[in-house]
């Protein structure tokens, strides 16, 4: 059974920076893709990044594209989530997933394990 636990959300200025990550806990973590969703205040739960197994190949919403980048450390059973030039539509809960249904789906209901969230909050 994997456990996912995020941290390194607060609250920053638009334009600024955060890194988020995902302590995965069990022998499992490397070997599935991973990902990250968010969910702001009144809206649905998001797709944001999807990485690979290995890490060579990542899929990311259109909205966060060129500004965040995911990336894993399977050795430390860890996700990040580097989030840089944040604007205040980026304001949300972010979650960790993992066991993916089928490759980079958009479709929430199709990710098996969850973390419980970390919140995000960019200030204009």
């Amino acid at each position: 059974q994997v456990q996912l636990v995020e941290s390194g959300g607060g609250l920053v200025q638009a334009g600024g920076s955060l890194r988020l990550s995902c302590a995965a806990s069990g022998r499992t973590f490397s070997n599935g893709a991973m990902g990250w969703f968010r969910q702001g205040p009144g809206k649905e739960r998001e797709f944001v990044a999807t990485i690979s197994r290995i890490g060579g190949v990542t899929s990311y919403r259109d909205s966060v594209k060129g500004r965040f980048t995911i990336s894993r450390d399977n050795a430390k059973n860890t996700l990040y989530l580097q989030m840089n030039s944040l604007k205040p539509e980026d304001t949300a809960m972010y979650y960790c997933v993992g066991r993916p249904r089928s490759w980079g789906t958009p479709n929430p209901i199709e990710y098996d394990v969850w973390g419980q969230g970390t919140q995000v909050t960019v200030s204009s």
